[in-house]
């Protein structure tokens, strides 16, 4: 089973920027695609962006584009989230998700990732 743990969260004004990473655990098979999802107090977890693995082909949602983006270094063990410009209604717990070790395509539905992190709280304030 595969082991996600989340950095670099923490609280920044309007306008200011954060950078997360999620380093995954070493397996016979890292070629599952990964991304990242945040969940709001009182909403839904929604998908914030993903990355191939097999390739460096992200998603990134239309609520997010242009100021989010995803990567993953040479190492393939570790993604990051760049956020910039942050508002207040990116305030939420962050979580990496990676699917399961055969599964490379990049997906926005919460149900096709089988390993989750225990999230990171990012919280934007004016």
């Amino acid at each position: 089973q595969v082991q996600l743990v989340e950095y670099g969260g923490g609280w920044v004004q309007t306008g200011g920027s954060l950078r997360l990473s999620c380093v995954a655990s070493e397996g016979t098979d890292s070629n599952y695609a990964m991304g990242w999802f945040r969940q709001a107090s009182g909403k839904e977890r929604e998908f914030v962006g993903g990355i191939s693995g097999r390739s460096d082909r992200t998603m990134i949602p239309d609520s997010v584009r242009g100021r989010f983006t995803i990567s993953r270094d040479g190492a393939k063990n570790t993604i990051y989230l760049q956020m910039d410009s942050l508002k207040p209604e990116d305030t939420a717990v962050y979580y990496c998700a990676a699917r399961s070790s055969r599964s490379v395509a990049v997906t926005s539905t919460l149900i096709s990732y089988a390993y989750w992190g225990q999230g990171t709280q990012v919280t934007v304030s004016s």
